[in-house]
């Protein structure tokens, strides 16, 4: 419960503290994300190379996977394991001294074009050799629990 009570408190005080963002910050992640998704509906091969490398991941139901070069076959994995396209929707992004902490939804189809799974993520973003990179990415389902 103290997790949940803490979680909601920062992820509020994210939400109230700060301003509009700028368009540069907001279309620089925008841009990401289109690589993101343009990589991963091509076979998601080097997608580690989108993440910073000491990044993790946080995905529903399994272990932290750090490091770009462990994320990378994360993503392939999924990929071969039928889910071919995912859409990223971004809602909100922050700054947050030199990171951006991006909230979103997602979508993820198989071959068929059906969906078979959506939700929603935060990314917090940092700046690694110039580029914005994912740094820490977590993301759960909104559908039912079976």
């Amino acid at each position: 419960m103290k997790t949940y009570s803490l979680f909601f408190l920062l992820l509020s005080a994210l939400c109230h503290a700060g301003q509009a963002q700028p368009p540069k910050i907001e279309s620089s992640i925008l841009s990401a994300n289109k690589t993101f998704m343009q990589a991963f509906s091509q076979g998601a091969t080097d997608m580690g190379k989108l993440y910073a490398t000491d990044a993790q991941i946080f995905p529903p139901n399994g272990a932290t996977i750090s490091g770009n070069t462990s994320i990378g076959p994360f993503w392939k994995g999924a990929f071969d394991m039928g889910i071919k396209k995912a859409t990223l929707e971004t809602v909100q992004t922050e700054k947050a001294g030199d990171q951006i902490i991006e909230t979103g939804n997602y979508t993820l189809a198989g071959a068929d074009g059906k969906t078979m799974d959506n939700g929603k993520y935060m990314v917090v973003w940092k700046s690694e050799n110039g580029q914005w990179k994912l740094y820490r990415d977590i993301w759960n389902s909104s559908l039912p629990a079976k």
